[in-house]
């Protein structure tokens, strides 16, 4: 939080000196007057809602299909061996490059933003959550079987359990990658959303809004990874 203030505060100063011109640093009055305005004609809430939707979709389906599919890997070394190099193949094309192809599938809508962040992330999700398994002791495994445990019994009260602080550091960690995306996507093709206005912004040098966005953002990010956190003591309390 200290942190923040000081950037703010300095932020604050060079603004009032003159130093810089406002049109390259508006001063964090201006910006402010920006989100009031906007947040009056309701663009604000419009655009936050729409990007948050989008990641929201787009990263729920990410995890849903991601864990699975990592436990599968990590457990399985069949499967690992079949799905790992491809899944080491794609992760390196950069999602955006999907784009063209999304739209020329899916058209405009919400469902080539949706899918760019789906890509971007479920094979980042997938590797992590498989390596978290494979670092699951060899005694745990051996001490259930021992006690009479099958296959889905261990790894539902062996490996999840032992799992579940990684997989959720794995998704607190690649929804910064989300979000980047998101943006990415609306840069491109859409008609709200913080990446939408900012590009806006930039084509009419309002240098205030683009700061606006980019602080909102900032903070909405910051909201998800203090959440993800919370999720972290209250879910594995023997993690902290």
């Amino acid at each position: 939080m200290i942190g923040i203030l000081a950037v703010l505060l300095a932020w604050q100063l060079v603004a009032a000196s003159g130093l810089v011109d406002k049109l390259f640093l508006p001063s964090p009055e201006g910006v402010w007057r920006a989100g009031s305005e906007q947040y009056a004609r309701g663009i604000l809430i419009k655009d936050l809602l729409a990007s948050v939707g989008r990641v929201g979709a787009g990263f729920a389906l990410s995890a849903a299909v991601s864990l699975p599919i990592g436990i599968a890997m990590g457990c399985s070394r069949v499967i690992c061996q079949l799905l790992e190099p491809l899944m080491g193949l794609i992760r390196y094309m950069p999602a955006p490059a999907f784009i063209p192809l999304l739209i020329i599938y899916f058209g405009l809508g919400e469902e080539p933003k949706v899918l760019l962040i789906f890509i971007g992330t479920v094979f980042f999700n997938t590797l992590m959550i498989m390596d978290s398994v494979k670092f699951v002791p060899s005694e745990l495994r051996e001490t259930a079987l021992t006690l009479g445990g099958q296959g889905f019994q261990i790894v539902t009260k062996v490996v999840a359990p032992f799992i579940a602080p990684q997989v959720i550091d794995t998704y607190r960690i690649n929804m910064a990658s989300a979000w980047n995306l998101v943006i990415v996507a609306e840069l491109v093709a859409a008609n709200e959303g913080l990446g939408k206005r900012i590009s806006l912004a930039q084509r009419f040098l309002k240098t205030d809004e683009i700061f606006l966005g980019l602080i909102v953002i900032g903070l909405i990010g910051l909201a998800i990874d203090l959440s993800f956190r919370l999720l972290m003591r209250r879910a594995c309390p023997w993690a902290n």
